[in-house]
């Protein structure tokens, strides 16, 4: 498959509404520079958080701390952070500065960089369950809290270019992991590629 990169520009991480971007993303793929290292994977799985009405979102009801605040930036910031003390979470943001809304990467293809890939996560085989869940995603490429905040219009190092791939059917379901969020918890905002075998749950 040809793939054409086209770098996503600030409009398209300006977009109003979280949900409807969470589905764009499908079929991009993100791109690390590691030291020199690249490495290469389509988007396959995302989650939708809205920071204005959105129990489980980092930054409900206006919540600013030294975590969140990365989520308050332009869309198009990184927002990693740590979950567990084990796992770096990988999050886009979107939307203006100060509205707070950003889309979780939970799964990811490899396309190229993938024997970087599999060395860290320590592993020969290639597998969709090696990079399918957003702790191992990151991990594999090279994801971490250093990355939190970083400018992806611009930098070198972590990005998402468009490219030609076309994401004919889109599965909508609840999101994983947040019966806290009460009512919110109901809300079909995680979507994935159907038939695509490198998504975390189906």
């Amino acid at each position: 498959m040809k793939v054409t990169k086209k770098r996503l520009t600030r409009s398209f991480y300006e977009n109003t509404d979280v949900v409807e971007i969470a589905q764009r993303l499908l079929g991009k793929v993100i791109c690390t520079n590691i030291n020199g290292v690249i490495s290469e994977a389509i988007i396959t799985e995302t989650e939708a958080y809205s920071g204005q009405n959105d129990k489980a979102c980092h930054a409900h009801m206006g919540k600013f701390t030294k975590r969140t605040a990365t989520m308050y930036e332009p869309g198009g910031t990184a927002y990693v952070y740590l979950c567990y003390g084990i796992h770096h979470l990988f999050n886009i943001v979107t939307n203006v500065k100060g509205t707070a809304d950003a889309v979780l990467v939970r799964g990811v293809e490899p396309i190229s960089g993938i024997d970087y890939m599999l060395a860290r996560r320590k592993t020969s085989k290639f597998k969709p369950t090696v990079f399918s869940g957003p702790g191992k995603l990151s991990k594999s490429l090279g994801i971490n809290k250093g990355h939190n905040g970083v400018d992806m219009v611009y930098s070198n190092e972590l990005y998402i270019y468009d490219s030609n791939i076309e994401v004919q059917n889109v599965i909508h379901s609840t999101r994983i992991g947040i019966d806290y969020a009460e009512e919110d918890a109901l809300l079909p905002w995680r979507f994935y590629i159907s038939g695509n075998k490198f998504v975390s749950k189906f």
